[in-house]
């Protein structure tokens, strides 16, 4: 007896110990309460533009959150009578419901009847966040959830977490997305049948397709309408009215999504990956700020106007370069068969224009190519339309052309008309100089096949555009405008190995001594590296760097633009010479709240007391605090900008004119030519850009960034600056306007400027006290208004003052 009670004692100490090791193993990882209290369904984050209107979402799992109060009771009420009846009873495991299960599913073996689940709604739940491999283990860690669950929420919460936590079939997670993504309808908009089919779904919505499968859907809908009548939920009547009704469904269809500013999107969700994450963490409650699933709300600084213009000037001046050039081939080439239109659509094609689509060659017809598109219509691209010649043959691009092969055309008359991406590309910045916020962003010809940045990523050679910061670094130095500068050879040693290196102006001819103005309006290479060469190289890097350009060597070479950068750092260099030298730092995110609106980032972290008083207390106006740093002085930056409005008003951007308004700029040329460049802006914009083929290589020797990056910021300008104030560039303290013969640089007394002729022989200068001219100098075009001379006072009083 007593080797019966040893054995017997071993024996519980064993199973014990078997059921704790089990134990342990089922609930190792598992949530706890506190935990699981923290859990919030993965929600899209949204970005909004600068006026608040939603542009993008960044999303795996297409979910609309619905509160509980906002479902409407009757669809409730049919997830529940189809899924879990007693759900408002049980302890999250329906043991009487189990039994029952067991018993219906064995007599359903042998009489052929459908057999029923046993998982409660908290059960499927549970399961959504343990995983659903189907094991024992998986199983008994679903129920230790359950158990949990229940004593987190009440059942009111653990239904709105269901509700809006599973999936329906058609990329759609939760009741609302289901019911846009099936009816197009929002969930509170659905009738009795729409309600009943969505409940249907949990289990497996591809076996209810409403397209492939609908008798299968409308045998399981009729089902829950009588579940949904046997609980009271419903009249016989209408069970019955409901069972009638035909299961029609919109077609699948991915969300439209608006194709503007997706470089601009891109780069945010860059930016807030690195901050934030990318998914939720598979703990339990972790990652809820995630981008992927922390249903972030995102407002940016974009502005639809300016990015929607600055996209169409680009596609115009690249498309405009590459007009007349030989066709490459074919975008892609796919198998032609059951099934080409999906391939179609997954071909990665740039098409750019809103009227350029896609298509495949089906066959020879005639004279011309029977052509189809993604979805399932065709067309006809007569030979004429595709006469163009095939790169490196004799033949036309129609003769070219065969079956499979992925081209891009757009509407001609009745027909098509053959087009092609351009091969050439660049990148395009729009500023604000007060704050550094960006407002338009352009990466390339288009996103969907061209994903890498052209404005943020792509690193090139500025070319002249460089040269403003070398003259503002010797003006800096004791330099002025009207300093003389020789324009004529300048050799330097480089040493045993690379010998004697001589620079050249564009064009091979040197002018002579000549001002720093007519240097920089003119673009003169000789005078900027000789000038560079006096100022000090490492004073022109230090400088460069200090506006975020670039960190470069000290070589007179750089003084050109041989350095690389990125169009996003010039723009941003430009925007803050024009912002009187105070530092900015370039931002496309202003705000971005939580889930429940609470704002975890913000860009502007300035105090400013009382600016959001309800009324005035009679004191100075309310500013934001916060040290400003200066990156170059601010009449060195204003002196800067005074010198590039030559530049639009007599020198390399001549063509920008034709706006009217105070304009600064300046155009820049890469060697070769491979680049083109223009940066320039007015008081309240900064814009720049580049052209050039992502491995460079020479554009031809006509192009330079006058005649080719130029118009295409004038083409932007003309929309983002209509009905735009004309306001003057502000004349910081400290600077003295001076009546200066333009060619000479010397001060004048007897004539005054003539503000309608771009090459007036008296132009105002901007000096800093003490540095102005001193050698009296007489103009050639004495103006007298209204019979004598105006004095400067009087001259500035009349003009509305310093600006």
């Amino acid at each position: 007896m007593r080797r019966w009670l040893i054995f017997s004692g071993v024996g519980l100490l064993v199973v014990a110990g078997l059921a704790w090791l089990v134990w342990t193993d089922v609930t190792a990882d598992l949530p706890d309460e506190a935990a699981l209290a923290r859990f919030a369904p993965a929600l899209p984050s949204t970005v909004r533009d600068v006026n608040g209107e939603v542009v993008a979402s960044y999303m795996r799992e297409r979910r609309i959150y619905l509160p509980y109060d906002e479902i409407p009771p009757l669809l409730a009420q049919a997830y529940v009578s189809a899924e879990d009846k007693n759900f408002f009873s049980h302890g999250g495991v329906d043991y009487a419901g189990l039994v029952n299960a067991v018993f219906v599913n064995i007599e359903a073996k042998f009489s052929g009847k459908r057999p029923i689940g046993a998982s409660t709604i908290t059960q499927q739940l549970a399961k959504s966040l343990v995983g659903n491999e189907v094991t024992l283990t998986r199983k008994l860690r679903e129920l230790v959830v359950a158990r949990r669950l229940e004593a987190v929420f009440s059942k009111q919460q653990i239904l709105e977490i269901y509700l809006n936590q599973i999936f329906l079939g058609r990329n759609a997670y939760g009741v609302e997305a289901a019911a846009q993504a099936y009816f197009g309808k929002t969930a509170k908009d659905l009738d009795l049948a729409q309600m009943a089919y969505l409940a249907i779904l949990p289990k497996a919505p591809s076996t209810y397709s409403p397209v492939t499968q609908q008798a299968r859907a409308l045998a399981r809908r009729a089902y829950v309408l009588g579940r949904m009548r046997e609980d009271g939920h419903i009249t016989e009547a209408q069970r019955a009215a409901a069972a009638a009704e035909p299961l029609v469904a919109v077609p699948n269809r991915a969300p439209r999504t608006r194709r503007s500013g997706d470089y601009f999107i891109e780069d945010v969700r860059r930016q807030l990956i690195e901050r934030f994450g990318e998914d939720s963490d598979t703990q339990i409650g972790g990652g809820r700020n995630s981008v992927y699933g922390g249903g972030l709300w995102i407002r940016t600084s974009l502005d639809p106007a300016m990015q929607e213009a600055a996209e169409a000037a680009m596609r115009d001046g690249l498309t405009r370069f590459e007009r007349g050039r030989a066709w490459r081939g074919p975008a892609a080439t796919i198998e032609l068969g059951e099934g080409w239109t999906g391939r179609l659509a997954g071909a990665v094609v740039a098409v750019g224009y809103p009227t350029w689509r896609r298509a495949v060659v089906l066959a020879r017809d005639g004279g011309g190519l029977r052509i189809g598109f993604e979805d399932g219509s065709e067309g006809r691209l007569p030979a004429s339309n595709a006469a163009v010649k095939r790169a490196g043959t004799e033949m036309s691009a129609a003769q070219a052309m065969k079956p499979g092969d992925v081209i891009v055309v757009t509407r001609a008359g009745g027909a098509w008309a053959l087009r092609q991406a351009p091969e050439i590309s660049g990148g395009f910045v729009a500023e604000d100089p007060h704050s550094g916020r960006i407002y338009a962003m352009v990466g390339g010809f288009d996103a969907r096949a061209q994903s890498f940045n052209r404005a943020s990523q792509a690193q090139r050679q500025p070319g002249s555009t460089f040269k403003p910061i070398v003259y503002a670094t010797a003006m800096d130095n004791g330099f002025t405008p009207s300093s003389i500068v020789v324009d004529g050879p300048f050799c330097v040693y480089q040493g045993r190995r690379l010998g004697q290196k001589c620079f050249r102006n564009f064009g091979g001819r040197n002018a002579g001594p000549q001002t720093l103005r007519w240097g920089l309006e003119q673009s003169r290479n000789l005078m900027t590296v000789r000038l560079g060469f006096n100022t000090g190289m490492d004073k022109v890097v230090a400088q460069a760097k200090a506006l975020g350009v670039g960190d470069y060597a000290p070589n007179l070479a750089v003084a050109l633009g041989a350095g690389e950068t990125t169009v996003l750092k010039l723009t941003n260099a430009y925007a803050q010479i024009f912002n009187a030298g105070r530092a900015l730092d370039p931002s496309l995110i202003d705000m971005v709240q939580d889930r429940d609106g609470k704002v975890i980032y913000r860009r502007d972290t300035r105090s400013c007391p009382n600016c959001q008083a309800e009324e005035w207390d009679g004191g100075p106006m309310p500013r934001p605090g916060g040290a400003v740093r200066q990156v170059m002085d601010a009449r060195t930056a204003y002196q800067t900008v005074h010198l590039m409005e030559g530049v639009v008003t007599r020198g390399t951007a001549t063509r920008l004119r034709v706006l009217d308004r105070p304009l600064a700029g300046k155009t820049g040329t890469t060697s070769g030519p491979k680049d083109a460049w223009f940066v320039g802006g007015t008081q309240d914009l900064v814009a720049g850009l580049y052209l050039g083929y992502d491995t460079p290589r020479n554009l031809g020797g006509y192009v330079q960034g006058g005649n080719t990056a130029g118009p295409i910021w004038l083409d932007f300008a003309k929309v983002a600056l209509k009905d735009v104030e004309k306001r003057p560039f502000v004349i910081p303290p400290g600077v003295r306007m001076v009546r200066v013969d333009r060619r000479s640089g010397k001060r004048v007394f007897g004539g005054w400027p003539t503000g309608d002729e771009p090459k007036a022989a008296v132009i105002w200068e901007a000096f800093k006290p003490e540095s102005e001219p001193r050698r009296v100098g007489a103009s050639t075009t004495t103006r007298a208004i209204g019979g004598r001379v105006r004095s400067d006072a009087e001259f500035l009083d009349n003009s509305g003052g310093i600006y």
